[in-house]
């Protein structure tokens, strides 16, 4: 199961920051997160992306500089397969930005994608009519339907003003629960509590909603 983080901020930030401090709650996680990770950074306006198949905590992370919004995702890959730089999220297209953590078993829609999470991005789009919010929250409800179990369904998906946040699970909820952590300036959302620290707050599951 991976591991997701998104910061927003009113002011730059240094992305390294971040990036040392996820990558040691992605090495320390009890799943195995090493299976390639990558990013998305907004920098004066446009989104930069990059995707390494190492593990997080091996590559460079003092590359990107700074940014006022940034979306991570460390992998572990399903059963160990299909690790290609390819698969690492996030996905995106020319309006929306992508990261998932969980596994659905017996999932009965039709999209198309190299893995299961690409799927699910895809089956999304398909219901947004000018409103993610909306999509996010009827793709949810159906795959909920249409799914024989749902382990985990963890989702953010960003557009240029706000992030849309789907929390569902039933099973582990140390594991799969979200925190998030908002200060005057930043907003960050992520799959655990940074390394030492104790201000984060609980998103509930089964939430669906909007992150400005």
């Amino acid at each position: 199961m991976c591991r997701l983080l998104y910061v927003n901020s009113k002011n730059k930030f240094d992305i390294k920051k971040h990036l040392l401090k996820f990558s040691l709650l992605c090495k320390s996680s009890k799943e195995y997160q090493g299976h390639g990770w990558g990013c998305a950074y907004l920098r004066n306006g446009e989104w930069k992306y990059y995707k390494n198949i190492l593990p997080i905590w091996e590559d460079n992370l003092m590359q990107f500089g700074e940014a006022t919004r940034l979306l991570v995702h460390a992998r572990s890959a399903f059963q160990d397969k299909d690790i290609f730089v390819e698969n690492n999220m996030p996905f995106y297209d020319d309006k929306y930005i992508f990261i998932f953590n969980g596994e659905l078993r017996g999932v009965k829609i039709n999209s198309e994608g190299r893995i299961g999470a690409e799927k699910i991005f895809n089956y999304i789009k398909r219901f947004d009519k000018g409103d993610m919010f909306a999509a996010l929250k009827k793709s949810v409800e159906i795959i909920k339907k249409r799914t024989d179990y749902i382990r985990a369904m963890n989702i953010i998906i960003l557009d240029e003003q706000q992030a849309y946040v789907a929390s569902v699970f039933n099973e582990d909820p140390k594991y799969f629960t979200m925190l998030k952590k908002e200060t005057e300036e930043n907003q960050i959302i992520c799959s655990a509590a940074y390394p030492n620290e104790t201000d984060w707050k609980k998103i509930e599951n089964n939430f669906i909603g909007v992150i400005k």
